[in-house]
This record gives C-alpha cells, structure tokens and sequence, in this order.
C-alpha cells in the first residue's frame, strides 16, 4: 500500500513518546513493502532531531494547515491516510483528511484513554465526537472495553487494538555491568507520581543499600529521593537498550485512570520484557491477558512487596522470569506483528466493503 501518516514528530522523540511507535510500526510497513510518507510539524523550539534521515519513510514537515495542504495530491492518492492523536490544530486536520482521502481513511489513537475521558466533556483539541464515524478505522492503544465506547457511543466504524510494540532487532539481552537493583524510565506525570513514590522510592529508602535508577524527562530538579536513586536524564530510544541491560529489575507503572477504560500495555514495559530485564509492575486491569503472572511478569502493590522480589529472587529464577517474558514478547508483542494487525484490519474492512456493495447490487 501507498500510506500517508499524519502524527507527532518522527524525528524528534524528546518529550514525545509517540515517536518510537511511529518509528517501529513503519519500518516494519516498509520492511512488509509498504511505502510510507510521514507529516509531521515543523518543530517550534530548537530540538534536534535524534533520528537522522531514515531509509523507512519519506518525510514532509508542514508549519500550518495552510502549509499541510501541499500534500494534497499525496493525501488524495493514497491506499490509506492515518491521522494520530495530539495534533496541534488536529481537528480541523482530520477533517481536511476525511474531506480529501479516496482511500482508507483511520485514526490511530496512542492517547485513548485521555480521549475518552475528554469526550465526556467538550472532547480534546485534536478530536471532536462527530469526526469519530467519518474515519473507515479506529485504531486505538488501548483494549478492552474502550473499543466498545469507541464503537457503541462514539460510532466508530471499526474500532480495533493497535498496541505499543517493541523492535527486537534494538531491544535484546546484552551483557552490561549490572548498576542497579531496580530502574524505571518514563517521563515526570503527577498521575503516576503516588506510585512511584509508593513502589519504588520508599522502598529505596527502606533499603539503603539498595541501587535504583529514574529516567526520563521533565522531573523537578530536587525531588527530595533517597541518595541511592540515580536521577538521569533524557535517554534517547538508542540508550534504551543498554538503561534496560544494566539493572537486575525493570519497573512498569501504568497511567492513572487507564484501566477505567480498557488496559493500555506500555511500550516500555516490551522494552524491557525484550531485553530479558524481569519487570515488575503495578496491575492493572488485562495485564493477565498479556503475560502470566508471576511466572513472567511481577506484580507489586507496595514497597514492601518490592523489596521482596528485590533481595529474595535468585539470580536463576530471575533470568528465567526475564527469558520468559521475552518469549512472549517474540511471539505477540514485535513491530511486525502491529504491521501484520494492521494489514489484517484493512483486509477486514476491504472484506465488509465488499460484501455492503454485494448486499446494495442484490437489493437493486
């Protein structure tokens, strides 16, 4: 297929998290023979971009809407045209698009559960509630029952999962100096801040001796932690692997209000899982549908519980419950899978296309 993607920055992944997303599902398009254009924004501050020109996708840059309206032709062409989520001036985007396209036209939601919490209200800047039904496809981050919503009250066509993945040809066991007990990497967000504090920094203060590690960016500059919790800054997606590969457990913490809506399973969470790092993690609800709990993935609800799995799990049982989570990873969870989903989608929808038409020509 001929894709045009209209999303977040590609090129820049400082403070957008969506650039990794992006960044694995269309290398895997493009290794599937796909071609891809990507528009992003031209960036209003002097962030480089930590993604050189790459050899996966054309990209195109637009200052405006006025100035998007150059990749009209492209738009118009394509065999399919995704707009994704937190699009400054996303609304009126979308609606260009569905005005535009002749092609299949989707919405790939990588903020779903924001988006449902703000059709309850006003709804976001990027998405009104009477676009939702123009787009042939809802992909959505998050499973569960959001796609129900997306479908039964918002009216979405198809709504379907299209989670966070993670490229295993990046993310793989390496061996590295281990320098922490326990790591966690995401960016500052009040909404998850109660439970890192709860899971990860009392129990660096209960501990001592314990090695821990925060990654990530927009943190306060003194957060008033422990000693023995390493503060680091941004790691761009490269320094992700080795981050994962120098501590002996991963921590995963799930947005607050997420589970309201479905489970949203994090990209990082892949990330380390990949690396053969054991994660543990706070539950949410779905997380069992993914990885098998205990066995490949650790659930804690306290500091307390945290340590637990800190100073009690042997070397062995560690590394197995890392292999394990791996496994599963490898078998659902890769960048060629979201491709291989995606492709499925637009067979499924071609197929009820088909059979609508089929239906009008025997009513006629």
């Amino acid at each position: 297929m001929n894709i045009v993607i209209l999303g977040l920055s590609i090129t820049i992944s400082w403070g957008n998290g969506h650039a990794t997303t992006y960044r694995n599902l269309v290398r895997a398009l493009h290794t599937n023979a796909h071609r891809v254009l990507f528009l992003e924004r031209k960036p209003t501050q002097r962030t480089a971009p930590d993604l050189g020109e790459p050899d996966f996708c054309e990209i195109g840059t637009y200052a405006s809407l006025d100035e998007l309206q150059q990749y009209t032709e492209q738009v118009r062409e394509a065999d399919m045209v995704i707009v994704g989520s937190s699009l400054a001036e996303g609304n009126a985007i979308g609606k260009w698009v569905i005005e535009t396209a002749r092609g299949i036209k989707a919405f790939y939601d990588l903020d779903a559960p924001a988006t449902l919490t703000e059709l309850e209200g006003q709804g976001p800047a990027y998405l009104s509630a009477s676009l939702i039904p123009a787009f042939d496809l809802y992909l959505s981050c998050t499973g569960g029952p959001a796609l129900e919503l997306f479908e039964h009250k918002y009216g979405a066509r198809m709504a379907r999962p299209l989670y966070f993945s993670v490229d295993p040809t990046l993310y793989h066991q390496e061996y590295r100096e281990i320098k922490w007990d326990l790591g966690y990497l995401g960016a500052y967000s009040e909404d998850r801040q109660s439970t890192l504090q709860k899971l990860m920094v009392d129990a660096a203060a209960q501990w001592p001796t314990g090695r821990f590690a925060v990654a990530g960016t927009k943190y306060p500059e003194d957060m008033g932690w422990p000693g023995n919790i390493t503060m680091l800054h941004h790691l761009t997606p490269a320094e992700h692997r080795d981050f994962f590969n120098s501590q002996r457990f991963a921590l995963s913490i799930a947005r607050a209000g997420t589970s309201r809506f479905g489970y949203t399973p994090s990209m990082r969470l892949f990330e380390a899982a990949a690396c053969c790092t054991p994660v543990i993690s706070d539950y949410w609800e779905g997380i069992e549908t993914l990885f098998e709990l205990e066995s490949e993935i650790l659930i804690t609800k306290s500091a307390t519980e945290t340590l637990r799995y800190l100073r009690e799990i042997c070397t062995s049982e560690r590394k197995a419950i890392g292999m394990r989570a791996r496994r599963k990873v490898m078998a659902h969870h890769t960048a060629a899978h979201r491709a291989h989903e995606l492709e499925t989608y637009v067979g499924e929808l071609m197929t009820l296309d088909t059979s609508n038409e089929e239906q009008l020509e025997t009513i006629n």
